[in-house]
């Protein structure tokens, strides 16, 4: 552990005692492909029963009608948010019929764009804008990329861990919302210069179905029955392939303030970008994209870790965060676990803990440009060849072999995770970093080694493989009744939600270009 974390920790356990970072909130926004029986994508529409994908607050949808989105809600602990999970998916598998929720990140049985249903969100004004913003994502990247699925990592710290903070910085005369942004950013850096070690960890995804490229030209190994793989690939969701875009490494996002963020990402929702002119907005009176910008609004950017503050309606997310800060920062570098029943287990959600708090406490410079290429070929190495144990990465300047590195790290986050551990005197989140140091030591003990394993083990393909998974999760979890009292809650909320949708579509009054004229006058206040 770093000098500066180590006395930042004894001055805040002075001034909080070992309760320190109480109050802290974690959640989870997960993915989950709908598909039927023979593993294709299901083309029906988002069942009516689980409500409103626009209005509801934990059971949405993403890109396609049929990639279910659950959110739960900011809790004080693991335990509650993995409960909350296992809820929404108990709550789900009753009124999908014989559907299955994909166990992986990676689809399978893609026939191609047309086989993709673009999600619905009604008739409003603010449903039409998601939905004619996913056509615009649909050529200019393609559906088939828009059926990855992963697992959103939500995390905050509470207003007294800051407001210790901010004393024993000797930063007592600041404003503590901007004390606490400017330190939610340094976070954001050190998990760019770090993250890789996510899916390094928790990469789940080796191989993937031939029909996921088409007729595409790759360099991937042939696995065998219609699969290709990277020997030691940890995430190839998370490489070039996967959920990145290439083209927005143009876009030069800062993170060495929020208002360099803010600034940066606005910029390229007003620049017109050629390749995206030659889309065309409107053709023949309908909309394929809502404009022809680098970015059509700031979700595009498809970074691994953001920044968020809750939007209220209308407003722009760079709005939001210009007028009241960081509220939590959002870590998107989480593959599916098709090990777990609901895509994540409570030791992974432990380990993002104590990584995330220590990224806050560790000194965090302005990125350059060397370093900022540095990180992103470093993720994309882990991504494609992260248990190879010849492989090196770059750290400012220098080679280091990537498992002496990442030993390095989980070996610092151990000091917080047995604070964590303190208040309830618990060998949780310990336990939890010593699976980590033990994977490390045995890379075979790596998720993304146990797929390939497993279907080896059985002579599978990726497609079996998921399959398998999906059923066998699917079964787990119609096993379980779902409470009843949470039954009614969530029956109640799905109603309430179709009201509220109808009650938006009901009070439109402007015109769909109008809505889009206001909505995207809307600009962060300039900033010397």
């Amino acid at each position: 552990m770093s000098s500066v974390v180590q006395q930042r920790l004894r001055n805040l356990v002075q001034a909080l005692g070992p309760s320190l970072f109480a109050g802290r909130r974690v959640g989870v926004e997960k993915e989950s492909l709908r598909v039927d029986r023979a593993g294709y994508i299901s083309q029906r529409p988002h069942p009516a029963a689980l409500g409103s994908a626009l209005t509801h607050s934990t059971i949405t949808t993403d890109f396609s009608e049929a990639l279910l989105e659950f959110v739960t809600p900011p809790r004080r602990g693991v335990r509650e948010t993995a409960r909350d999970l296992r809820y929404l998916h108990q709550f789900t598998y009753p009124l999908i019929d014989d559907e299955v929720l994909w166990a992986t990140s990676m689809p399978c049985m893609v026939t191609g764009d047309r086989s993709i249903p673009i999600a619905h969100y009604g008739s409003s004004n603010v449903g039409t804008m998601k939905h004619v913003y996913r056509h615009g994502l649909s050529h200019r990247y393609g559906r088939v990329m828009q059926t990855i699925s992963g697992v959103h990592f939500n995390f905050s710290l509470p207003r007294s861990f800051w407001a210790a903070f901010r004393e024993t910085e000797g930063r007592a005369g600041e404003r503590l919302g901007a004390f606490a942004s400017e330190h939610y950013f340094a976070l954001l850096r050190n998990f760019h210069r770090r993250g890789w070690l996510v899916p390094l960890l928790f990469g789940a995804s080796p191989a993937i179905c031939r029909s996921f490229l088409g007729a595409a030209p790759h360099a991937f190994s042939e696995f065998g029955r219609g699969t290709l793989y990277e020997p030691f690939a940890t995430s190839l969701r998370m490489s070039d392939i996967g959920y990145k875009n290439n083209s927005q490494r143009q876009l030069g996002i800062s993170y060495d303030s929020p208002t360099d963020y803010i600034r940066t990402l606005h910029a390229a929702t007003e620049t017109p970008h050629p390749p995206y002119e030659e889309i065309g907005i409107v053709v023949d009176g309908e909309h394929r994209q809502l404009n022809a910008n680098l970015l059509q609004i700031e979700n595009e950017y498809y970074s691994f870790v953001r920044p968020k503050q809750i939007a209220r309606s209308g407003e722009k997310p760079t709005v939001a965060l210009q007028r009241r800060g960081v509220r939590y920062v959002e870590i998107r570098a989480l593959d599916v676990d098709p090990f777990s029943p609901v895509g994540i287990e409570e030791d992974t959600m432990r380990f993002m803990e104590a990584f995330l708090i220590h990224c806050t406490l560790d000194s965090s410079p302005p990125v350059t440009r060397r370093e900022r290429d540095e990180n992103e070929e470093n993720q994309r190495l882990v991504a494609v060849r992260g248990r190879d144990p010849a492989l090196r990465l770059r750290r400012t300047g220098t080679s280091v072999p990537i498992f002496d590195w990442a030993r390095e790290i989980v070996d610092a986050v151990a000091e917080i995770a047995e604070i964590l551990d303190a208040p309830n005197r618990t060998h949780r989140y310990a336990d939890a970093i010593r699976t980590c140091r033990a994977s490390l030591d045995d890379p075979q003990l790596l998720p993304s080694a146990r797929v390939l394993e497993e279907m080896r083990t059985r002579s599978e393909a990726f497609f079996e493989f998921a399959m398998r998974k999906s059923e066998e999760h699917r079964a787990t979890l119609l096993a379980t009744p779902l409470p009843a009292a949470r039954k009614a809650a969530l029956e109640a909320e799905a109603a309430t939600s179709l009201r509220a949708q109808r009650e938006i579509e009901a009070a439109d009054q402007s015109s769909f270009p109008e809505y889009l004229r206001r909505y995207f006058a809307r600009h962060p206040a300039k900033t010397r």
